[in-house]
C-alpha cells in the first residue's frame, strides 16, 4: 500500500506565502554524484559560499536523523525535510532513503522533498511514495541532446561513463520517464533550470513546453553562478534582463518559481534566511558514533517528585534515571549530580555520569551545558511535562511537544549568577 503524500502544509520553495512562515532543513547525506556538470564544483567542508552542491559537512543516515530532531526542537516551524546533495540523492539512493525513512517514522507529519538531476530516480519512486515524499525537483537544463551534451562532462549510470551527445540521451531518457510517473502517485514535480548565456537561455521555454506535456507543475529557471574550478567558471553569468526573459518564456507553459534562494545542500530554517550556527550543529553530529541499545540504555530525568520533567539543569542536584522493560518504562535509580561552583568542568563532570543515558529530559538548560554534554552523544530534550510522554518520544520515536525557551521554567527568574554554576 503506497501512502499519499502529506500535502497539507505549504512548502516553502513551492509556496511563495510559505517562506516566511515555514522552515525547511536540507540534511547532506549523499556525497557522490552520478554526472559532472559544467558549472557544478561541490565543496564538502565550506561553511562559506552559499550555493547548490556545498555544506560544511557529510552526515551519516543516524547522524542526520539525530541532527534533524536537534533542529526540530529548535525550531517551532520546521516542516519540510529535503535531500539535496552535496551530490546526488540517488547516487547515494540508500542514505537517502533510509534517512526519509527514520525520519518519516518519527515525524510524519513533516513534508519531505528531494532534488535530484534524475539519472538515477525512476527505480526509487514507488520508495519515495511510500515513504510519502510529496515534492521532487529535477533539474533539467535542455531536452536537445546537442544542448545537454555542452553542459555536461560525463554522465555514468549502470557502471557505464557516456559522454558527449551519447551520455545526454541517456541522461534526458532517463529524466523524462520520471515526470509521469511521479504525477501518477501524486507527487508533485518542479523542474529546476539552470540560465547558462549562449548555451540554452534561448532554449529553456522548449524545457518547460516538454515538461508540461508529461506533466510537471511548476519551473525555477536559476541564473548560473560562475563556480570557481569549474569549465564554466569564465563564463559571463545571466544579466537580469536575460534572466526575466527566460522565465516570462517558460511561464508560457509552466508556472514560475521565482524566489528560489539558490540554497547549499545542508540549509536550515526560512527560505533566504538561514540558521547561522548550523555548521557548528552540523560538525558536532558528524562526530556521534551509533551505540547500541546495552551501551546507552537508560534516559536521565531532571525532576522534582519523578512524575513531571520540571527543573532546570543549573540547579538539579540529582537525576531519575529510567529505562524501558518489557513492562513499560522503569525506574531504575536516583543519581547525584555534580556538585555546582566548578563552571564547565560541572557540565563535564555530568557528561560523565550520564555516558550510559542516550538522553536527557529538562525543563531548561544554558547553552554551554547543552554544547559540552550534547557533543557527548546525549541527546538533550527541553519539555514540560510527565515523563512518561518523553520517555514515549525517546524510546518508542514519538514527537516531543517541546517548549519555547523564553516558555521554559527557568534557573530563578532573578539568578545573577557568575556562570560558576547554581548553588
Amino acid at each position: 500500500m503506497i501512502n499519499k503524500p502529506n500535502t497539507s502544509a505549504a512548502h516553502p520553495c513551492f509556496d511563495e506565502e510559505a517562506r516566511h512562515s515555514h522552515a525547511r532543513v536540507h540534511l547532506p547525506v549523499a556525497p557522490n554524484c552520478n554526472i559532472q556538470c559544467n558549472y557544478c564544483n561541490r565543496q564538502y567542508d565550506c561553511v562559506n559560499e552559499s550555493r547548490p552542491g556545498v555544506t560544511s559537512t557529510v552526515l551519516k543516515p543516524f547522524q542526520a536523523y539525530e541532527y534533524f530532531r536537534a533542529l526540530d526542537d529548535k525550531l517551532d516551524n520546521l516542516s519540510v525535510v529535503g535531500i539535496a546533495g552535496p551530490g546526488d540523492p540517488f547516487a547515494n539512493p540508500d542514505e537517502t532513503l533510509e534517512t526519509m525513512q527514520r525520519i518519516k517514522d518519527s515525524y510524519p507529519d513533516k513534508l519531505f522533498c528531494v532534488s535530484t538531476n534524475g539519472l538515477n530516480l525512476y527505480p526509487y519512486i514507488d520508495r519515495l511514495a511510500k515513504i510519502g515524499v510529496s515534492h521532487v525537483t529535477i533539474t533539467i537544463n535542455a531536452i536537445d541532446p546537442a544542448i545537454t551534451a555542452k553542459v555536461y562532462k560525463w554522465v555514468r549510470f549502470n557502471k557505464k561513463v557516456y559522454r558527449g551527445e551519447e551520455g545526454a540521451k541517456v541522461l534526458l531518457r532517463e529524466q523524462l520517464q520520471c515526470i509521469p510517473a511521479l504525477k501518477e502517485r501524486g507527487i508533485t514535480v518542479k523542474i529546476n533550470s539552470v540560465i547558462m548565456p549562449g548555451i540554452n537561455d534561448h532554449h529553456i521555454a522548449e524545457v518547460a513546453r516538454v515538461c508540461a506535456a508529461l506533466g510537471a507543475d511548476v519551473i525555477n529557471c536559476i541564473p548560473m553562478i560562475a563556480a570557481k574550478g569549474t569549465a564554466f567558471e569564465n563564463m559571463e553569468q545571466p544579466d537580469s534582463k536575460m534572466v526575466f526573459k527566460t522565465r516570462m518564456e517558460a511561464s508560457k507553459y509552466l508556472k514560475l518559481m521565482s524566489h528560489c534562494a539558490r540554497c547549499r545542500a545542508d540549509a536550515a530554517g526560512l527560505l533566504g534566511k538561514d540558521l547561522k550556527d548550523t555548521h557548528v550543529m552540523l560538525k558536532e553530529f558528524a562526530k556521534r558514533e551509533p551505540f547500541t541499545e546495552e551501551e546507552r540504555p537508560y534516559v536521565a530525568v531532571a525532576t522534582r517528585e519523578g512524575l513531571l520533567v520540571n527543573m532546570h539543569l543549573g540547579e538539579t542536584k540529582a537525576f531519575y534515571i529510567f529505562r524501558k522493560s518489557p513492562k513499560g518504562f522503569q525506574f531504575v535509580e536516583e543519581r547525584e549530580a555534580p556538585p555546582a561552583g566548578t563552571g564547565d568542568n560541572r557540565w563535564l563532570d555530568m557528561a560523565r555520569i550520564l555516558k550510559d543515558c542516550r538522553a536527557l529530559l529538562v525543563s531548561g538548560i544554558g547553552e554551554n551545558p547543552k554544547a559540552i554534554i550534547g557533543s557527548c552523544g546525549v541527546r538533550i530534550i527541553e519539555m514540560t511535562g510527565l515523563i512518561d510522554e518523553g520517555l514515549d518520544g525517546i524510546y518508542n520515536h514519538k514527537p516531543i511537544r517541546s517548549i519555547a525557551k523564553q516558555d521554559a521554567f527557568r534557573c530563578g527568574s532573578n539568578c545573577k549568577g557568575n556562570a560558576q554554576g547554581c548553588a
